[in-house]
């Protein structure tokens, strides 16, 4: 396994990561969690990602309880969690004050953890001003629980106007960004986002990289296999550590076949003619 810094920040997260989405909570008890989590940490995964929406937050809790009963050490995981929607009452859902440092207090309740190393806000909030957003964020992680702070699906005029804010109020600007990005899914990762690379040093954890088990050709007839992942979650950890072994076969030209099959590589803003 290797391990890269996130964006310009000095934190190593593993290249693969775990995500608990549709998986503990709604398939997967304490006992097979633990069991998922210490086969990615023998395969060298640091990197355990989370969200207050999660089964409703029963994800959390699972993975707080599974890493507390594995008795790992704090300091040897990394480990993210999104805020956005928390609950059905008016505040407990978008990027408000009030649901940015409510919504954290309880994730960190629920994951029986001090702090979280990254906080992402979950999807923009057009009804919130950016600065009060970016303000709370910094207060999070003034309190210490979060160390740095994300974004997932923001368009990148949202990512430079949260930087924006942050740079006039010299506050900490997002350092990470999960947005989908597979064969189907191209254009924020290798287009829009390509100036936030450069100006702001923007890390990447992306999510869907199979989109959703479309990719693996098992839905190709329509009929849903009852191991998949549309029928049941149950991810094969050694299995997914295989792509690994793949990372030095996908030469200029094997991509090339790629993209003859797929055609999805999107144009870079400077080469619409």
């Amino acid at each position: 396994m290797q391990y890269k810094n996130l964006g310009r920040s000095g934190l190593k997260v593993s290249q693969l990561s775990y995500g608990a989405w549709v998986s503990f909570g709604n398939q997967l008890d304490v006992k097979e969690a633990k069991s998922l989590l210490q086969c990615c940490k023998d395969n060298g995964v640091n990197f355990f990602d989370n969200a207050e929406v999660y089964a409703n937050g029963r994800a959390e809790e699972i993975m707080g309880q599974a890493i507390r009963e594995l008795g790992w050490k704090r300091s040897d995981i990394v480990v993210s969690t999104k805020i956005f929607w928390g609950g059905p009452g008016p505040n407990d859902k978008g990027l408000s004050r009030k649901h940015i440092v409510e919504g954290t207090k309880a994730s960190l309740k629920r994951l029986d953890m001090d702090y979280v190393d990254v906080l992402y806000c979950h999807r923009p909030d057009t009804q919130t001003p950016i600065e009060e957003t970016v303000r709370a964020m910094n207060y999070v992680i003034d309190k210490g629980w979060a160390f740095y702070w994300g974004t997932s699906e923001w368009s990148a005029q949202q990512i430079t106007e949260a930087w924006g804010v942050a740079e006039r109020l010299d506050l900490v600007g997002p350092i990470v960004e999960q947005p989908e990005y597979n064969l189907l899914t191209r254009h924020k990762v290798e287009s829009e986002y390509l100036p936030l690379y450069t100006n702001y040093g923007l890390g990447l954890t992306t999510w869907s990289p199979l989109a959703s088990g479309v990719l693996t050709g098992k839905y190709n007839k329509g009929n849903i296999p009852s191991d998949s992942r549309f029928a049941l979650e149950n991810f094969k950890i050694q299995e997914n550590m295989k792509a690994l072994d793949v990372i030095a076969l996908l030469t200029p030209a094997v991509m090339e076949k790629i993209e003859t099959v797929f055609q999805s590589k999107p144009k870079r803003p400077d080469s619409y003619r």
